[in-house]
């Protein structure tokens, strides 16, 4: 079955900002050339997975939902990128291009989305002098950060990141 693509008319059934054709252009313009070997399901498998990740910026997106009903988190209303107001009937090309991004990893195997390894956690003892401090140092993280996709979505986060905050200005 085809993917669904969200175009920003806020589909409930859409599986993907991106479309194979878009993430094999970006590929092919990055020089990414493990995507082209992909089987067309294959790249469709790794667009959903991308997908998945990226429910978990919910919670960081500036703005509001388009549509009640809408299955992704874009389109939005109330998000403003440089001063400028985004279109609430679009998906960023910032937001097409992450998504396109993640795909790439996890067509290549990359887990998105690990299970948590509380089992690697070890414990660290900091001492000066006469004073002692001991902790767990945390050698994972419930779920793989990736840099890059991030500071490509940057402006589209609320204020600090979070959909909870709000912007402080200091008279």
């Amino acid at each position: 079955m085809p993917i669904i693509i969200e175009t920003g008319e806020g589909l409930a059934g859409a599986e993907s900002y991106a479309s194979v054709a878009a993430a094999d252009a970006r590929c092919a313009r990055l020089g990414l050339t493990a995507w082209a070997a992909l089987a067309e399901a294959d790249k469709e498998i790794a667009l959903r997975k991308a997908m998945i990740f990226m429910a978990t910026y919910r919670t960081r997106w500036a703005g509001r939902r388009a549509y009640q009903h809408q299955a992704l988190d874009w389109p939005r209303y109330g998000v403003a990128v440089d001063g400028f107001a985004v279109l609430s009937t679009i998906v960023p090309a910032e937001v097409v291009n992450a998504c396109i991004d993640l795909a790439v990893r996890a067509g290549r195997g990359e887990d998105l989305l690990p299970d948590l390894d509380i089992g690697s956690n070890a414990i660290k003892i900091d001492k000066t002098g006469p004073l002692e401090t001991e902790y767990f140092q945390n050698a994972t993280d419930a779920r793989e950060r990736f840099v890059a996709v991030d500071a490509l979505l940057a402006p589209y986060f609320g204020s600090a990141g979070g959909g909870n905050s709000v912007k402080v200005i200091r008279g």
